[in-house]
């Protein structure tokens, strides 16, 4: 995806009151800055927010918590957030691989992926969301049986996260390979609907933790890390 710059974003977004400046300050009290104990469920890597401000308006009872590191499309979920103010909706302008800096064990309930670049190739591997070194950080804020709702329509990066994510302690549920099949399901994203509308199907998995010990001295799995 182009990103275009939108001049004065950063500006924008340094003065609202719905992006949080300081996130590492609030790690283990989230629930202070939402003046409630809810449940937390985050979506890494929002893009224009459409996604998950229609979840907060749906769920009142749960806090929500967009991330984005690009300022231009985090301007356009503020936009959404400014006409349509919820008040169990904040953002943060964030890179996920710092997500355990702001978040404490088993603070986060559940966890979108709505998406991800695919990032093909091996050498760009870890920079997948899937990759098993996101996977072991999302096991570090997440409680057991807290999940990753995975979304892609990328056919590739799908079938080669139902092999990685088993891997590092979750059990995978509800995959499909073609969601919408027999019509629009759940809240859709805005690539969603434009993917829906031109008859592209959909993957979708879940992902729960459960018990897991890292296996020890396991020279594929620390491969598979290190790639």
């Amino acid at each position: 995806m182009r990103l275009r710059n939108i001049k004065g974003s950063k500006e924008v977004i340094a003065a609202s009151p719905y992006v949080v400046q300081n996130p590492e300050d609030y790690k283990g009290k989230w629930s202070e800055l939402f003046h409630n104990n809810h449940p937390l469920h985050i979506e890494i890597g929002m893009g224009k927010g459409q996604f998950i401000h229609t979840l907060a308006s749906e769920n009142p009872d749960i806090n929500y918590i967009g991330i984005e590191m690009y300022s231009s499309v985090l301007y356009r979920a503020l936009e959404k957030q400014t006409a349509e103010e919820k008040p169990n909706l904040y953002f943060l302008r964030f890179d996920a691989k710092y997500l355990a800096d702001i978040f404490a064990e088993h603070e986060v309930d559940r966890i979108y992926l709505n998406f991800s670049d695919p990032w093909p190739g091996n050498r760009h591997a870890k920079r997948r969301l899937t990759h098993g070194n996101f996977l072991q950080l999302y096991r570090r804020v997440l409680p057991m049986g807290g999940e990753i709702h995975f979304k892609s329509d990328n056919d590739k990066l799908f079938e080669w996260s139902l092999e990685e994510i088993p891997q590092f302690g979750f059990r995978l549920s509800e995959v499909t390979r073609d969601l919408h099949a027999d019509g629009a399901v759940g809240v859709m994203t805005d690539y969603e609907r434009k993917f829906f509308s031109e008859g592209k199907s959909i993957n979708r998995c879940v992902a729960t933790m459960v018990d897991w010990t890292e296996p020890e001295n396991d020279t594929a799995l620390s491969q598979r890390i290190s790639e």
